[in-house]
Parts: C-alpha cells; structure tokens; sequence
C-alpha cells in the first residue's frame, strides 16, 4: 500500500551502502535483522526495527524522528535521536495511537535539554527482534548507553550514564496539539503513570470518547528532582499535568550510572497496565525478560527451517520471517479487550491493525502455516467489529478509516475457511461477509469515497450500490471504479465460499454467478480493463478508475477466474504474451502489492518456466541482507511473505482457495514443522543458475501439473524437485 501514483515517476534512483553480515550464532532469532527496510528515500521497505515477541501489542523502538502519518517512528539514515517509543504505528501511511516516549539525558533541566536530540552512530548500535541497544552521545559529548527488550505489552528499558551529572529521563504522555494527555509522578513508589487520547489518524474515523492509551512507568532508582511540562512551559517539583502535549521528567542523584525503567501499557485502564505489569515483567531481571523473549522468537521463526545455505540467504529468509510476524498486533490484555469500533470494553480476544488490501494476499496465508494458534482469534476480531461498529474494516488503524478499496476481511476470513481453521463463529463470519457484499455503506450512491477523504461513514465496498445495480462500479460516480469493480468480483467470490462453508447454497451460487463482473470492465477495443460510465459508455479518460497503477496494473486481477480471463483474452498464447508485456519496462511494480501474484501466473498458462524465471528474478534483485533490503513497503509484511513463498517454491495466487502455484525453490533443503508433522522440500542441483524445475514428486508422485493443496503442506510429507540450468517447456 503506497497510496501513490506511480505514472507521476519515470526514474528510479537507487542508493547502496556496504551490507552488513550477521554474528556467528545457533539462534534463529539472531539471523532476523530488523533494520532490514529501514533505509531508502522513496521506494524502499518503510519498516521500523521494532522490539517485541511476535503479533505483540505494544513495539518498542528508537525514534530518529517525531512519527507522523507518512513520516516513520525509524529512518537508517538519520544520524540522531529524539527517544525510545512504546508505539502502535504499524505501517508508514498509518498514524501511531496510544504512544509513550521515553528519552534519557544529563544535566540541568531546562527547554533547550528537553529538546535536544541525542547523537548516534550505527557502529554502536544492536537490533534484534527482541533486544535493542545504541550508545548516545548528548550535546555536551556526555555517553548514555540504551538499552531495550520487551513482552507482549511492556517494555524495559535500561540506561547507563558516566555518572559525571544528574541522570534525567524525559517522558512524552501526549503529542498531538488537539487531544488530552495526562501524567503524574507518584514519588514515594518511583512511578509515573498516565494516558494520552493521541490518534493520528482520528480524523480518518469515528470519534472515541473513551480512548486512551495507558501506561505505568516503574524505576529501580529514587527520585532526586522531579517536574512536568505543558508545551514550552516547565513546572518544576510539580507532580501532576492535564494538556494537549505534555509530559514529565525526573532526575536521579549524581553518580547514578544505571537506571532501569519497566513500562507497562494498556487500552484498558491504568490498573490494567498495572496488572499487565505484574504478569508480564513483575520482579524479572532484564535478561531474563530478554531471554524469553528470544525464546519466543526462536519458536516462531523455527517453524521454518532452512538448510544448506549462506548466512546472507537465512537473513534474508528470517528478516522476513520477523516482518511478517508482527501483525496484526494482539488487542486483547488477559481476557479483555477495548473495542475501537464501539468505544467499550469486552471480554475475549482481539486483534488490531491488519493492512487488508495488502495482507490478504500472502501475509495472512503465511499465518495459516506459521502461526496457526493465532488465526482463529484473528477471524473471530474481525467478526467481533462487524458486530460492534457494522462492518468488519477495511484497515482499522484502530478503527474504521476507509484506507484502500474492496473488503478483504472476506478473503482473509474466507482463507481461514476453505482451509480448515477452527475456532472463530462459521454463521457469524458468514453474515459479515454477506453484509460487505449485500449493504452499501451509508450515502454510497453519492459519495465518490475519495482516497483519504475526511470521515462521513463506514466505507466498505466503495460504490456497492452501483455495482449491483450495473455490475460494475462506474467511473462518473465513484472513484477507483474499475479497481472497485475488480476486487469487488473477487470479494464476491471469497464471500461465496464463506457461505458454502456455512450451508447457504443459494448465496454461493449468486455471489459466485456475480464474481465474473469482471468483464463487465473489460474493453474488447483496446484489450485492458477500462473505467466505464454509468451510461454504459466507455469514460474517456482511460486512465482513471484505477488504485496504485494503471491498465497494466490491473488488467490481470481476476484471482478468482485465471482460465476466465484467459478466454477473455482469447487464448493461452495471447494471455502469455500480455503477460510478458506487463514485465516489459516500467508496467510491473513488485514493489506494490496488486501484481504480487503475477508472476505465478504463467503456471495457469501451460508456461510453468516463465514463472519459474520471473519469480527467481524478483526474488534475487528485490530481497537483500541490508538496511536498504526492501524496495517497497513492507505493508504489515506482504513483501516479506511474498519472499517466503517465493523462497520455499510455491504461492497462494488465490486466497479463498486451497490451492497454491508453485514457483521455484531458492534452498537446497527446507521443512515446515507442524508440531510432529513437517513438510520437506528437497531441491536437487538448485543454484544460482539451476532456477528451472526438471521434475517435481509429492511424495513419490509426479506432479502434473504445477500446483500444491493446502492439504498436501499441513499433512506432512515431501516435496522433491530435480533442477537445471535450462527451462523444460511444455
């Protein structure tokens, strides 16, 4: 999700530094760089080197700039730091919500040390998925050394000074200029507890009377001094501060060189942070938080374990691995929940920040193999904000914003259906899909859904009403109308499968029937999907109606009907043919998501080499083992997935099915574990230049034709390919 037009840039610029190498290491956790993606200009990954165990609630991160909507908490090429942040940013288009910001310094306290920003280089500085550590450097040259591990909902923070003047700690409670924040120092207990109402993207959603981001700070040490401040304004020995951005500090007696800082946080209540405290840090040292937290990594990241390969290939995998575990975050703080999308507290389970549009197509399928436990919950959250606000979202960031088209909460929910996920209410997944595809949101027939358009009301499918109406979304009443309309037939089609799954025959075979609206964009005259007027008239401006591209971009989004579209085109021969033509020059960006699944495509084709070279292409000069390692973003991890996939030798083309189209394997050996069951794949002869299959057996048995089954992976068994230098055509 880039939110960009890409026909506004003809010329890419690239910037290279040096890579860097791992350590020497038997842990798996170890091999995942979390800096990977963080250094670019324009087209580069975006991520931020968060510390954390997988999906968890809060992330941990070093802040080299004030984090805004667009602008990231991390950027590898800043050169200073303005504090260490519990944030809930998840993506570089997304705002950060319920935040807490510590920073260390020394001195006397005063407005000029309050902003001042602490020097850093990387030769000093440490990232893991679950420890962080840098040396800073103040104005005055005086050396803090940082360092942060956390849990699934606290952080912990360890700070080393030279002991020459007063070590202080600066705490942001709130930023923005137009929401409340509170904080106050409790100085018998060494606490500072607080919240802040701070959503950057409030004004994308409904309102939220109730939110507040919570937190409770613990220090090991006494405090000296202590004071608040409100803006510019400081208030010395003041304990308690109510405003629109401000915080506290408070100062520690000279020749203190280390201070500790647990920090818990909650979307609950001050005392819920309390109790996330107890159960998550409570009286445990900092390497033993650290330790179990790589523990946790190592048992995520494990389920993949590769063979036979360069240190530099496991950081790349692994890297991956780590950003495609992060999200959607856990929303939920031991049995209960706060509900964006009703403004209340609930029992159960919940999950938040899922990038849809862009996490549909690989990130979540990932999950159904690595994460399994977790995708119930994750079905079951968005059935929950379908109950509680009406719809389930599009991308709730926490809740409702309306960013990006089509409702693909029907294709993650119908993903977990067609491939047996347990765990989450089949009926009531059922009318929530059914609700995306039946209701328009409120004044759809009037309203263009204009991207980023300030809040009026749910957006769901944009020009739903249209659409059944004409069978199609047309460019004269909504914006994106030819993208609306494609993605629209494919929700059509995932929802069918939801009410297969559920028994509701008669709703599969319509939404199935009106899954091929497709066509109804297609323009037999020039060959491409095209915007269409809601008089039946082709529009004339064939560029609009598109999302994140063009014709090209969008001429093979029918996941749901691949040999439809081929007939469409007119034949096996003309659709490779176009498909060779999208690669050509600058019509295929596999840094944005809606061709992810274009490179596959050849297998649908009888050109099952084709794919076999384009995935081992892209594979090879957009995936790397450095900081600029990611040439497009990582969107909640969708370009990483689409690396794993890609890595191990097969893709889900069609999320919403069982099926999976196999590529080519990048490893000599690789084996997905499901507890005492794992599936192995086998390359023979694979390299560099040994890219092209020979032959493919599932467990002893020719393979036909290039596909996989869902069953076929979690079952267990083996997957053996013979390679070679030159393609074997059909």
């Amino acid at each position: 999700m880039n939110r960009i037009c890409f026909r506004c840039f003809t010329f890419i610029f690239c910037f290279f530094s040096i890579p860097f190498s791992f350590a020497q290491s038997t842990s798996v956790s170890d091999l995942a760089n979390p800096l990977v993606g963080t250094k670019g200009v324009w087209f580069y990954g975006r991520t931020t080197p968060f510390v954390t165990p997988p999906f968890g609630m809060t992330h941990w991160t070093a802040c080299t700039r004030n984090s805004i909507i667009h602008i990231p908490n991390y950027q590898y090429y800043d050169r200073t730091i303005t504090g260490f942040r519990g944030t809930h940013k998840p993506a570089m288009w997304m705002g950060d919500y319920g935040y807490v910001t510590l920073k260390p310094s020394v001195g006397k306290v005063s407005l000029k040390l309050l902003k001042q920003k602490l020097h850093f280089t990387h030769h000093n500085e440490i990232s893991k998925p679950y420890y962080y550590s840098v040396k800073l450097s103040t104005q005055q040259f005086q050396k803090i050394k940082t360092e942060m591990t956390a849990t699934a909902r606290c952080g912990v923070l360890h700070f080393e000074f030279e002991g020459k003047e007063n070590p202080l700690v600066f705490m942001e409670a709130s930023q923005l200029p137009d929401s409340n924040g509170w904080i106050k120092i409790i100085p018998d207990k060494n606490q500072i507890i607080g919240w802040n109402a701070d959503r950057q993207s409030a004004h994308l959603g409904p309102q939220l009377p109730h939110f507040k981001g919570y937190f409770v700070i613990q220090f090991d040490e006494a405090f000296e001094t202590y004071g608040v401040w409100k803006g510019d304004e400081l208030k010395f020995d003041s304990t308690e501060q109510l405003a629109n951005a401000c915080g506290a500090w408070v100062s520690f007696k000279v020749g203190t060189k280390s201070v500790q800082a647990k920090v818990a946080t909650s979307f609950i209540s001050i005392e819920q942070a309390k109790e996330n405290m107890q159960k998550e840090v409570s009286d445990k040292s900092f390497e033993q938080i650290k330790n179990e937290t790589q523990q946790e990594w190592n048992k995520y990241l494990s389920r993949i374990e590769v063979e036979g390969v360069s240190k530099k290939q496991q950081g790349i995998f692994y890297s991956a691995m780590y950003h495609s575990l992060l999200f959607p975050r856990q929303f939920s703080e031991y049995g209960k929940y706060y509900s964006a999308f009703d403004d209340t507290i609930h029992s159960g389970v919940s999950y938040n920040d899922y990038s849809l549009w862009d996490t549909y197509r690989a990130q979540h399928p990932l999950l159904t193999l690595v994460a399994p436990e977790h995708v119930a919950g994750m079905v079951q959250s968005l059935v929950q904000m379908y109950e509680q606000g009406g719809y389930m979202p599009k991308w709730p960031n926490p809740t409702y914003t309306g960013i990006m088209i089509g409702t693909h909460a029907d294709a993650m929910v119908a993903d977990a259906v067609v491939k047996g996920v347990k765990g989450f209410d089949l009926e009531k997944a059922y009318r929530a899909c059914m609700k995306d595809a039946m209701v328009p949101s409120k004044g759809d027939s009037t309203n263009r859904w204009a991207d980023r358009a300030l809040w009026t009301a749910v957006e769901a499918r944009a020009g739903l009403s249209w659409y059944m109406k004409l069978g199609y979304v047309p460019a004269d009443k909504t914006n994106e109308s030819v993208s609306n309309t494609l993605e629209g037939a494919y929700d059509d089609f995932c929802v069918a499968q939801v009410a297969k799954a559920a028994g509701h025959n008669d709703d599969y075979e319509m939404l199935l029937k009106r899954s091929k609206n497709y066509v109804n964009v297609y323009n037999p005259a020039t060959g491409f999907m095209a915007p269409k007027n809601s008089d039946g008239a082709w529009n004339k401006n064939t560029r609009t109606g598109f999302t994140e591209g063009g014709s090209w971009t969008y001429l093979f989004a029918v996941q749901q009907d691949i040999p439809g579209l081929i007939k469409l085109l007119g034949s096996k021969e003309i659709f490779v043919k176009r498909l060779n033509k999208n690669f050509h020059w600058l019509r295929y960006w596999h840094e944005n998501e809606p061709g992810h699944h274009y490179t596959y495509l050849y297998d649908y084709a009888d050109a099952a080499w084709r794919t076999q070279k384009k995935v081992a292409h892209y594979r090879t000069i957009k995936y790397h083992n450095r900081p600029h390692g990611l040439t497009g973003d990582d969107d909640c991890g969708q370009m990483s997935a689409w690396y794993i996939f890609s890595a191990l030798g097969f893709y889900p083309v069609t999320p919403g099915t069982d099926v999976y189209a196999i590529g080519t394997p990048l490893f000599p050996k690789a084996s997905i574990h499901f507890g005492e069951k794992k599936f192995e794949i086998t390359a023979h002869n694979v390299s560099k230049k040994n890219i092209y299959i020979q032959s493919v057996s599932l467990n002893g048995k020719v393979l036909m034709e290039p596909f996989l089954h869902h069953a076929d992976i979690i079952n267990g068994g083996k997957l053996e390919f013979e390679m070679g230098g030159k393609p074997k055509k059909n």
